[in-house]
């Protein structure tokens, strides 16, 4: 596939003078488990409804490690998507933020080299789900990143649809890209019903569990965190956790929060089995229950006490495009002192796989979020 062609060629409007028709781009590429590439590939070809983005950092999450891992799962590498139709070696990268370098000839309200970041999550607008409003399980659903190409790469196109101009809020390019994860975990806090003055529980403070903190917190709830890492524990202390918790037994928990806390919420974060069956055990009656994080096999759980305590078991996933994208920007811009302890460092495309994924993989990472800069030859402290 060849690089965007100039505006004279009709089917892209603006372009970046300096992408020319035949540039390569470096971009990580995704062959198999455990078998990612970094490779010189086509720049490409943004559609009419597309925006081509200069990818400025992008976050890597749990489900790229799991797919690195154990996958393909998600990546239409063996078989062709239903949807996006990819088929074959894939560029992953669903949370990521750039500068418009083209605009298809549909696209309108983008200028070229505005700041933008994008939800990722691609929907037809049409179904059952979509005239809901819940545009999240949609009948048509791709992500940009996990079954569409995605950011990273040195260039990525990404339908304008679900892009933002974030030039004027002020918000950097690694800030900016913490917006999809943000937005997941407003979702969730929605799921939730969490209202200020209520009580939440939150199992797990890696990416979308210290989101979830300040979101909680941000709103006037009352929260309390719990996790294995003490220095994930200060950093939730940071994003307004009233409480901070190393569960290390059940009686402690008990005296801790059955005695003197009521949870009305309860977000279960890990997608680790134990995180789930601590979570029905330290349930009250009348909680509601979150399960954020994707359990990867059955657990078994003890629902007769679900039943007779008229909890809920509510699960979420993803998150709602118009609903919950503003909201994760205005958190994201409301932070004095910025997000540099939840992000610290980005690191270049050659340390995605020794740096990035693997500390993931085999649960040594010492950072909650871990960025990419595609451009960068070694690596730097975020801004």
């Amino acid at each position: 596939m060849e690089g965007p062609p100039n505006d004279e060629h009709g089917s892209v409007r603006v372009v970046d003078r300096d992408v020319t028709t035949d540039q390569k781009m470096l971009a990580a590429v995704f062959h198999g488990r455990g078998d990612i590439r970094i490779s010189k590939v086509p720049v490409p070809v943004p559609g009419d409804d597309d925006l081509l983005i200069r990818i400025a950092t992008v976050g890597i999450c749990g489900t790229d490690a799991h797919e690195f891992a154990d996958g393909p799962q998600m990546f239409p590498v063996d078989i062709a998507h239903p949807v996006s139709g990819h088929h074959g070696p894939f560029v992953p990268g669903h949370e990521f933020s750039g500068h418009v370098v083209a605009c298809g000839a549909r696209v309108s309200g983008f200028e070229i080299g505005a700041l933008v970041t994008s939800g990722a999550g691609v929907s037809c607008g049409e179904c059952h789900w979509c005239r809901r409003g819940a545009s999240n399980l949609c009948e048509r659903y791709a992500t940009v990143g996990l079954q569409i190409p995605g950011g990273l790469a040195q260039y990525a196109v990404v339908p304008a649809g679900i892009c933002v101009d974030v030039t004027q809020l002020g918000l950097s390019p690694d800030v900016a890209c913490l917006a999809q994860p943000m937005s997941v975990a407003v979702h969730a806090m929605r799921r939730g019903r969490l209202e200020a003055g209520e009580s939440a529980v939150i199992i797990g403070a890696g990416g979308v569990g210290a989101f979830l903190t300040y979101a909680a917190s941000r709103i006037g709830a009352e929260t309390i965190v719990l996790d294995l890492e003490e220095d994930r524990l200060e950093v939730a202390t940071r994003l307004g956790a009233r409480r901070v918790i190393r569960p290390t037994s059940m009686a402690e928990l008990h005296e801790v929060m059955v005695r003197k806390l009521i949870p009305t919420v309860i977000y279960e974060v890990t997608g680790r089995p134990d995180g789930l069956r601590l979570a029905v055990e330290i349930a009250q009656p009348g909680t509601r229950l979150v399960v954020v994080g994707i359990q990867g096999q059955p657990t078994e759980l003890e629902l007769g006490k679900v039943t007779l305590g008229e909890m809920e078991l509510i699960g979420t996933n993803a998150h709602v495009f118009g609903l919950d994208f503003p909201d994760a920007l205005s958190l994201l811009a409301s932070r004095a002192g910025g997000w540099a302890d939840i992000a610290p460092i980005a690191l270049p495309l050659g340390q995605l796989v020794d740096e990035g994924l693997m500390p993931m993989v085999e649960g040594r990472s010492t950072r909650i979020k871990t960025l990419i800069d595609p451009w960068a030859e070694e690596a730097r402290p975020t801004t």
